[in-house]
């Protein structure tokens, strides 16, 4: 593959996130979206004509044997991504996988093993962390003192259950933690930078997955962080980071209201109110041109991977936690 060719990108089915995924593909420099698959030959040609794809395909395997597709977007849902993120690595597939990584933490370690074998990428679908404004916002904590506390949410509300919804199947890894709170406890990691030492989560339960679920994760060095994420409250996507000089508010942090300005306040000592923004960032796309860069150039970052699997063990103790109603302590 040329220095300077397209990234040719595969999609592993046809659920609504890859309509978005595709759109920031085709918007992205040095990339192009070639191919999709679905289990159905028809529904495959049909959304490749909708979508502006060259290549339909009737089965999964069908797409990863193309040799001209060099990275895979799985958009499936969880209890199946350990199965296809292992089939395209076996493929000399690099792959973008939608979040979370995997139904658990041993399915995660078994994926990043995988990828690692074959020297391919291996990356978890969390977009907000592409953003420019996650790099700015990382910058200002300088200006907040002694970092002690981070606070999120994510949740947003049902007007009916819709019970065929892939977000309430136990046997397809459903539940907010793990479609909504990933996001939360991966905010923790980004703040952080380590794992918490003890986590403790109650939860309500729909068909055996979390309806709801609550947060607290406690760290080193006098520093806590705490979430929420549901199906059940109307939207809310914000987090909060304190410290002793001041707090940053980003009221939007994973679905920014604008492309081109995403905004955060910087609140500091003395009553001082300041608005940050950065304009002009999509994203999604920023992530594919991430992804891409490293394919392009041959540069497997292991940050991204094990930052997933990080996410993971967090998202298991927690779970294990809203169950047994105890704190876990956590080992990473």
């Amino acid at each position: 593959m040329a220095a300077d060719s397209d990234i040719r990108w595969g999609i592993l089915g046809t659920a609504h996130i890859a309509t978005k995924v595709c759109n920031a593909i085709h918007r992205a420099r040095e990339a192009q979206p070639l191919a999709i698959a679905s289990r159905q030959l028809s529904k495959a040609q049909q959304w490749a004509t909708q979508h502006q794809v060259p290549k339909a395909y009737g089965s999964y395997e069908e797409l990863l044997r193309d040799p001209e597709i060099d990275a895979i977007y799985l958009p499936l849902p969880p209890s199946l991504h350990k199965e296809w993120v292992l089939a395209a690595a076996d493929h000399g597939k690099h792959v973008l996988c939608e979040k979370p990584l995997a139904g658990s933490t041993s399915d995660c370690i078994a994926m990043l093993d995988a990828c690692r074998s074959n020297q391919v990428q291996l990356m978890d679908g969390v977009m907000w962390v592409h953003h420019e404004r996650a790099t700015k916002m990382k910058q200002d904590f300088a200006c907040l003192g002694r970092i002690r506390r981070l606070t999120a949410a994510f949740t947003f509300c049902w007007d009916d259950i819709p019970e065929n919804n892939i977000r309430l199947n136990p046997e397809l890894a459903g539940g907010c933690l793990g479609d909504l709170g990933y996001y939360c406890v991966r905010a923790a990691w980004w703040a952080f930078g380590e794992p918490p030492k003890q986590v403790y989560a109650t939860a309500r339960y729909y068909n055996d997955v979390e309806m709801n679920l609550s947060a607290m994760m406690w760290y080193d060095d006098e520093r806590m962080a705490s979430f929420d994420c549901g199906f059940d409250t109307q939207l809310r996507n914000w987090l909060e980071v304190s410290g002793s000089q001041g707090s940053l508010v980003c009221d939007d942090f994973v679905l920014p209201v604008s492309e081109e300005r995403a905004r955060w306040w910087l609140h500091l000592k003395g009553n001082v109110r300041e608005e940050q923004a950065v304009e002009n960032c999509v994203q999604e796309v920023r992530m594919i041109e991430n992804f891409s860069d490293l394919v392009r150039h041959g540069e497997l970052e292991p940050r991204w991977p094990n930052d997933a699997v990080s996410t993971m063990r967090i998202c298991d103790a927690l779970a294990y936690s809203a169950r047994h109603h105890q704190k876990v302590e956590v080992a990473i």
